[in-house]
């Protein structure tokens, strides 16, 4: 485990106390604005059914359905509510499973990146090693995520894992696929019958499969990049990015908050809507230039892409 920055020395007992406060209504207010927001896109594609709008709602829905899975990894922090069973119903029933997710196995999986963030042990830096890399090498990851082929890939690797080896009992195997998907396939039948019932059961494949396979895989790789490519290595208040994001960002790239990537790494229980204070309250002390913080989105990627070719 590497040398961690101790952010502890630059604030006040009652700052932390306060940072650290759960709200549940916070919690269940991102909730409902994020699906108000999929359920407003749904609305104006089936009131004016055009490229336009299917365009539209496909980068809406899929921004948000990235904001369900930033709201999940809030509730594998415990941050959505007070009540940690509340907190885990939240995060699993309104955020994971409609995204085809699991907060319990994500949460694991994600404080081990915790652990060794950058590290040899950070089951992310597969996502953050290979860059800076080439402009060619970016736009046809662009391209893979846009025309689906990332998604689909996805969708394989998680089905081949929950089908399990080859030779297993067939009741053997529908418990495993049931133990690994029921939830998530239950969710997304009740979305589907939801539409259909509204007499709109069409809305399902194009606004909810289409932006989960194409979109939603594009904002979740700038993510990535964002929040860890392409930092200077050793410097342990340096293992995560903040990137400022203006109101066009925070819409289609970066949802509820999670643009302070380097003050969720300084303060992990910190949750995601006492982020932007804490950002405040570090940028204004001593600490504040020791922060690595990127000018925005765009200006990120062109570094991630400033690989020069032999």
């Amino acid at each position: 485990m590497q040398q961690r920055a101790d952010v502890h020395a630059y604030l006040t007992r009652d700052q932390l106390r306060s940072l650290r406060e759960r709200s549940t209504w916070w919690g269940v207010g991102l909730i409902a604005h994020c699906w108000a927001v999929i359920a407003g896109a749904m609305a104006l594609v089936a009131w004016a059914p055009n490229l336009l709008t299917v365009l539209l709602a496909v980068a809406v829905i899929g921004s948000r359905q990235l904001g369900l899975a930033v709201l999940m990894h809030e509730g594998a922090h415990g941050g959505l509510a007070r009540s940690g069973r509340f907190n885990l119903r939240l995060s699993q029933w309104l955020c994971a499973y409609p995204v085809l997710a699991e907060t319990l196995a994500y949460r694991d999986y994600h404080l081990t990146h915790h652990r060794h963030t950058q590290g040899p042990g950070d089951p992310d830096l597969v996502l953050s090693a290979p860059f800076p890399t080439s402009r060619a090498s970016l736009r046809r990851k662009v391209i893979r995520d846009l025309t689906g082929r990332t998604g689909l890939k996805q969708r394989r690797t998680q089905l081949a894992a929950a089908w399990g080896p080859p030779g297993l009992p067939p009741r053997e195997r529908a418990a495993r696929f049931g133990r690994a998907l029921g939830p998530q396939l239950g969710v997304n039948a009740a979305l589907f019958a939801g539409l259909a019932a509204l007499g709109h059961w069409w809305l399902y494949p194009l606004l909810w499969v289409l932006p989960l396979l194409t979109w939603q895989q594009l904002v979740t790789r700038v993510r990535n990049i964002a929040e860890h490519a392409v930092l200077p290595a050793g410097d342990p208040w340096r293992i995560a990015r903040t990137t400022r994001a203006g109101p066009l960002a925070r819409a289609f790239f970066a949802p509820y908050f999670v643009n302070y990537h380097a003050e969720h790494h300084l303060l992990v229980h910190i949750p995601c809507y006492r982020l932007r204070r804490l950002h405040r309250l570090l940028m204004a002390g001593e600490v504040g230039p020791r922060l690595e913080v990127g000018p925005g989105y765009a200006a990120v990627l062109r570094a991630a892409a400033g690989k020069v070719a032999a």
